[in-house]
Parts: C-alpha cells; structure tokens; sequence
C-alpha cells in the first residue's frame, strides 16, 4: 500500500515541478532518475504528470539523492538542503540500503531478514530504514527492482562487446552461469524471490516482467542470427528462447545446490551443456 503520512504535509501540484527540478539537477534521463532512487519508472513517470501522487518513501529517495530538503519538495520550507551529502556512502542511503538487503537475501534469505539485520548491515537505525522503505513489502520490491536494473545492464554491456548473434549468445550464456561468487549470489537472490513471487502479487507482477524482457532479449538474439545466416534457417526465436532461459534456469538451480569444491565443476558442466544446447540446435550447420 503507498502512503502520504509520513513526512509533514502532503505533495501538491508544485511538488511534480520541484521533482522535475531535481531530475534536471542531477543531468541524467528520467529513467536512470528512477534507477537511482529505486523507483518504478512509469509510477515516476506518472507522478511528475499529475496523474499519481508520490508517496512520502518516494519523496525522501528522491530528497536524499537531490541533496534537498524533502519538506522543500512538499512546499511546506522555503530553503533546500545544504549541497553536503547525507551519508558518505556511495549512491546515497537508499541505494545502501537496497544493496545490504540484497546481500542479506542472498545470504539468509527472504523471510530470514530482519529490518534490524538491514540496519546494523547500513550502520543505521531501523528508523532511517522505514523512512526510506516503510514496509517490509516496499523494500522486497525495491530489491528485486534494484537486481532487475543490474542484470539487465550487465546483459547490454556484454552485447555491445560482441560482433554478431552467436557471440553475443556465447556472452549470455557466460553471464547466466554462475562461476563467480557475484553470479552466485544473485542467482540465489533470484530462487528466493521466485518462491516469494508465489505469493506476493507486486514481486509476481515484476517476475513476469522481467522475465518478459529476459526472454525476449534472448529471442532478439536468435532473430537476429537467423537474419545474419549464423543461426538455423527458419528457427523460431520464441520457441528457442523460451526452451534455452528454461535450461538455463534448471541447470543454474543445480549449481547452486552444489556446494563447496564441486560448485565449479558443476558450473563448468552447466556451461558446457549449454554450449552443446546450442551447437545442436541453434547454431546453422
């Protein structure tokens, strides 16, 4: 549920211009506005159009990375913040806040994380913690958010460095299979969400999402192979992309079972599965 209570006063029509304001102070898309404050792009989107009002969460993410004086936001003070940061740590609390929960999932998971676990992780209070992310709902969605906006700019950095279909395949493939201890940790970040977007409606809504975009980034792929003759002739993308995502899926769960010395020789058989996955059926003959 979004809520207006928390900070004194409520946001009014002035409030989407002093948004507006901060945006542009920052020198960065609106998009990558929303990235950093955690934030769903359309409900940003939204809100500076009038047709949805920020909640209070919402409008001390947004102070805390303008450097303004969120009761300057809702209109009720007169003078912005002083410029100096308030917290010296990098991309400003919310953003920390996210990365521990995140960490703490990883490690823990979900339901084994306490508000307090997050704060002591942040060296805060829970109070700062409720005041950027007042439910434990709230921050749930900002963390999957959060690994959603990661993943998918790691993909686009990978396939910018290839020179066509099948090595930008070979590039998702290598950024799927968790070897590192960063790729194993937001693989189990991801498990523990799933079992949760089974029962959560809002963490359902961006699971389907994201794997949405997933799927279709790796259909764009096998579309584009085929257009460039490295692919199999008349291959469909949708087909091949939902049987290679599904095979990543299953054989990353495998790995992550696997602990210990044996983790890497199981992310070594994981790869070459894949690799044999679509040298048999992908790859033009």
């Amino acid at each position: 549920m979004e809520t207006d209570d928390v900070l004194d006063g409520a946001p009014t029509a002035d409030t989407a211009a002093r948004v507006r304001e901060v945006i542009a102070a920052a020198g960065v898309s609106q998009r990558e506005f929303a990235r950093r404050v955690v934030m769903d792009p359309s409900k940003l989107s939204r809100s500076l159009s009038g047709t949805r009002r920020f909640t209070a969460a919402e409008l001390a993410r947004i102070a805390d990375e303008g450097r303004v004086d969120a009761g300057w936001l809702l209109g009720t003070r007169s003078r912005e913040r002083a410029a100096a940061p308030a917290v010296d740590v990098e991309g400003g609390r919310p953003l920390q806040i996210v990365r521990e929960t995140v960490r703490l999932i990883a490690e823990h998971g979900f339901h084994a994380v306490r508000v307090a676990d997050i704060a002591r992780a942040c060296a805060t209070s829970s109070a700062a913690i409720h005041y950027h992310f007042p439910g434990r709902a709230e921050l749930l969605e900002a963390a999957v958010r959060w690994c959603m906006d990661e993943d998918t700019a790691r993909r686009a950095a990978r396939l910018a460095e290839a020179d066509d279909a099948a090595a930008e395949l070979r590039q998702l493939i290598a950024l799927q299979t968790p070897r590192t201890a960063q790729q194993r940790r937001q693989w189990a970040v991801w498990l523990d969400l799933w079992a949760e977007a089974a029962r959560s409606t809002a963490v359902g809504r961006l699971h389907s999402e994201y794997y949405r975009q997933w799927r279709e980034t790796v259909a764009d792929v096998v579309r584009r192979g085929v257009g460039q003759g490295v692919f199999r002739a008349g291959l469909d993308p949708q087909a091949a992309a939902l049987t290679l995502t599904a095979l990543i899926d299953g054989l990353a769960t495998h790995v992550l079972s696997v602990g210990g010395p044996s983790s890497a020789a199981a992310a070594d058989a994981m790869h070459a599965a894949l690799t044999t996955h679509v040298t048999d059926t992908i790859l033009a003959p």
